[in-house]
C-alpha cells in the first residue's frame, strides 16, 4: 500500500539541491521503502506547475514502460524541452523525437532507423573503436596526470559516434561542445548564457548544422549513419528532413554524453574498489560483466516521463488521467527487491538493469554499440594504467536527468608493459 507516512509534504525528487553530489540514493530508497509511487506537489523554481508522480521500484516502470496505450510518451512528451516563449518550429521538432512519441508514429520511425543499426554494421565498429581508444590513450604517452573525462572519455566516445555519422576528426571538438550544451542547459558551466541564450541562438544554430551535414550527404553520401537514415526505405516509406535531424539530435546526445558518462563511472568504482578491479586485471573475461554492473549503478540518463491518458491505479497510487509519471532508472537499478546488496559495486554480478529503459518499444536503439564502446574503452584502459587513481574532486553536471562528471583528475600510475 502506498503512503506518504513520515515523508516531508513538500518531497520532490527533482529538487536540484538534492542532486548536488549525483542521484539522491538515501531519498529514493526511503520512497521504496515507504511509497513507492509518490507524488509531488511542485518542482523548485517552476511555477504553475501541477506536479508530478515518482516511480521508483523496478517492476513498477517495467509495468509503466510497457503499457504505452495507458502511459504515454506522447501526450506531453517522455523529456520535456519546451518552454514558454520557445519558437512553433523548435517544439515541432521535439515532437518528432522518437522518445516523444507513441504507436504507430513510433514504431514507423524505429523500424527505419533499424536500417543504420543493423548486427552487421556494430559488428563491423569494433576494430574503429579500438582504433579510436588506442590513439587517445598514445597520446597520454609520459604525462603522469590527466583528466579522464575530457582527455579520455570525451575524445573516444565523439570519435567513436561521430565517425559513425560522418563526421571527421577536426570537427569532434566543436560537436562535443554542442552537445553538452544541449543536454547539460541547466548548468552554467556550459550554458553561461542561461535558457533565453540557449533558445534564441544556440538552438537554432544548432540545428543549422544538422541540416548542413544532411545537405552534405544528399550531394555526397557515403556509408555512415546520416546517409543509410536519407536512404532508408520501408515499403515505400522514406524519413523527411525534419525526421532525420530530431533522430539526429538525440543519437549525438546518447552517443556522446551517455557512454562518456558510464565510463567515467565504472573507472571510478574500479578504482575505489581495488579488489574488484584486481578480479577483472587477473580475469578480462569479467569486462563485459563490469560494463553491465556500470550500467546498474550509474545510468547516463536518470529518467523518463509519461502522461497517463486515463486514470489508473498503480502500486495503491491512484493516478488521474493527464498526470505526469516519471520513470527514475537510478532507484530501479537498485531496487532491493531485485538485487543482493544493491549499492555494492560487485564485478561478477552481471546484472539484468533498466540503464537503456525498462523493455517495451522505447528501448535504447544504440545499446549494442555502447556495450561495445564501453568494453573496448574500460578492457584497454585498464591494461594499460592498470594502477590508475583519483587525484581531486569530480563534480557531476547539474541536472537531475543525466548523471556524469564534469571532470575527474587521475594519477595515471606506472604504464603496464
Amino acid at each position: 500500500m502506498t503512503t506518504h507516512q513520515d515523508l516531508p509534504s513538500d518531497l520532490t525528487v527533482a529538487d536540484p539541491a538534492l542532486w548536488a553530489d549525483g542521484p539522491p540514493h538515501e531519498t529514493f530508497a526511503q520512497l521504496r521503502a515507504k511509497c513507492p509511487v509518490h507524488h509531488s506537489p511542485r518542482i523548485p523554481g517552476v511555477s504553475e506547475e501541477s506536479g508530478f508522480w515518482s516511480v521508483t521500484k523496478a517492476d513498477d516502470i517495467r509495468k509503466v514502460s510497457l503499457d504505452w496505450k495507458t502511459f504515454s510518451s506522447n501526450a506531453d512528451g517522455a523529456v520535456d524541452l519546451t518552454w514558454e516563449g520557445m519558437p512553433e518550429h523548435l517544439k515541432e521538432l521535439q515532437k518528432l523525437d522518437m522518445i516523444n512519441l507513441d504507436p504507430p508514429r513510433h514504431d514507423r520511425l524505429k523500424q527505419l532507423f533499424l536500417a543504420g543499426f543493423t548486427h552487421d554494421r556494430i559488428l563491423a565498429e569494433e576494430h574503429k573503436v579500438l582504433e579510436a581508444v588506442t590513439n587517445v590513450l598514445d597520446r597520454l604517452a609520459g604525462k603522469e596526470t590527466c583528466d579522464l573525462v575530457n582527455d579520455i572519455s570525451k575524445p573516444i566516445v565523439a570519435r567513436v559516434i561521430h565517425g559513425f555519422m560522418g563526421i571527421p576528426e577536426e570537427d569532434d571538438a566543436r560537436w562535443i561542445h554542442n552537445i553538452s550544451r544541449y543536454i547539460a542547459l541547466d548548468d552554467p558551466h556550459f550554458n553561461p548564457g542561461g535558457l533565453d541564450e540557449w533558445l534564441e541562438v544556440f538552438i537554432p544554430d544548432l540545428i543549422g548544422q544538422c541540416v548542413e551535414l544532411v545537405e552534405q550527404r544528399k550531394a555526397n553520401p557515403g556509408d555512415d549513419l546520416i546517409s543509410i537514415l536519407i536512404n532508408a526505405e520501408v515499403e515505400g516509406d522514406k524519413l523527411d528532413d525534419e525526421e532525420i535531424i530530431a533522430g539526429m539530435l538525440l543519437l549525438f546526445a546518447a552517443g556522446n554524453d551517455s557512454t562518456m558518462a558510464t565510463f567515467t563511472s565504472a573507472m571510478i568504482a574500479l578504482i575505489e574498489n581495488p579488489g574488484e578491479r584486481q578480479k577483472v586485471l587477473d580475469e578480462m573475461s569479467l569486462v563485459p560483466s563490469v560494463v553491465e554492473e556500470a550500467l546498474r549503478m550509474f545510468p547516463a540518463f536518470t529518467l523518463m516521463r509519461r502522461t497517463a491518458v486515463k486514470d489508473v491505479e498503480l502500486n495503491g497510487a491512484q493516478i488521474k488521467e493527464g498526470d505526469s509519471v516519471v520513470l527514475w532508472y537510478p532507484s530501479a537499478n537498485r531496487d532491493e527487491d531485485k538485487y543482493d546488496d544493491p549499492h555494492r559495486f560487485d564485478v561478477t554480478r552481471n546484472p539484468e538493469h533498466q540503464a537503456f529503459g525498462a523493455g517495451g518499444r522505447h528501448f535504447c536503439l544504440g545499446n549494442a554499440l555502447a556495450r561495445l564502446e564501453l568494453r573496448v574503452m574500460i578492457a584497454e584502459t585498464l591494461k594499460r594504467y592498470p594502477q590508475m587513481e583519483i587525484a581531486g574532486e569530480a563534480p557531476f553536471t547539474e541536472s537531475y536527468f543525466v548523471n556524469q562528471r564534469k571532470s575527474l583528475p587521475v594519477r595515471l600510475g606506472p604504464r603496464a608493459s
